[in-house]
């Protein structure tokens, strides 16, 4: 019993196009033609085809079929190369499928960088986008120093801070900057790379700083930034007025 190249191809679930490519590239060895001309394929060629059907579906290229059905070292190192690649696409795919989730019981967890999305309702709009503009410029270490800064209690100041009126009075944005200070000190001292922008993005410090600087004034009113401000003018007070100190004493 002899097949087509038609015959052969619907046996083995391909195309006629591919048993031909098989033949150029040399993975399927031309069969022995019928005195009309026309190929004669038997048992041998199916199995071989099936063959190489299923190591590509298994996601070996075919270039490596022949080394692969060698079953030396370098096959082993193939396969041992394909799983890896595998295992990490899968975990891609598990975490595409979580963050999906999140999305959808929470739509606000759209507005959040990948792991973030259980603080989407600890955080309000306008810190949630600063936040999502951030993570284009952060080394990943600057982003989970962010995280765990974030999944601390948050100060009492916060919602005074994140409800500022743009036309609230300087008594009030100086209380409040007077307020802020202490903890974005301890901020800087438990992540230290969240305090200079040149360590904690993996951009051009120039770039990163037009990022930040855009967002903020994108995000935040004149109030924000006044207190912001004054925050920084506070803790560089207290760093001068500490090396003062610290010089007086030597």
């Amino acid at each position: 019993m002899a097949w087509s190249t038609r015959q052969l191809a619907e046996l083995a679930g391909t195309t006629t196009k591919t048993v031909r490519h098989y033949h150029e590239i040399g993975l399927l060895e031309a069969p022995e033609r019928a005195p009309n001309g026309y190929k004669r394929y038997g048992v041998g060629h199916l199995v071989r085809l099936l063959r190489i059907r299923r190591l590509t579906d298994l996601g070996v290229a075919l270039a490596d079929v022949p080394a692969v059905e060698s079953g030396d070292e370098k096959a082993r190192q193939i396969l041992r190369d394909l799983d890896a690649e595998l295992a990490a696409d899968i975990e891609c795919r598990q975490r595409m499928r979580r963050e999906l989730a999140a999305v959808m019981e929470n739509r606000s967890a759209l507005d959040m960088p990948p792991n973030f999305q259980t603080l989407a309702d600890d955080l309000p709009e306008t810190q949630r986008s600063l936040l999502l503009a951030c993570s284009s410029i952060l080394t990943p270490d600057a982003m989970a120093a962010l995280q765990e800064q974030l999944s601390r209690p948050r100060g009492d100041y916060e919602a005074e801070f994140a409800a500022l009126d743009e036309d609230a009075p300087e008594d009030v944005r100086q209380r409040l900057a007077e307020r802020m200070a202490p903890d974005v000190r301890q901020q800087h001292r438990d992540h230290p790379v969240l305090a200079d922008l040149g360590f904690s993005s993996r951009l051009e410090t120039t770039v990163a700083e037009s990022v930040v600087v855009h967002a903020l004034v994108e995000f935040y009113n004149r109030a924000h930034l006044d207190v912001l401000q004054r925050v920084h003018a506070i803790l560089f007070q207290d760093d001068t007025t500490e090396s003062e100190n610290n010089d007086a004493r030597r």
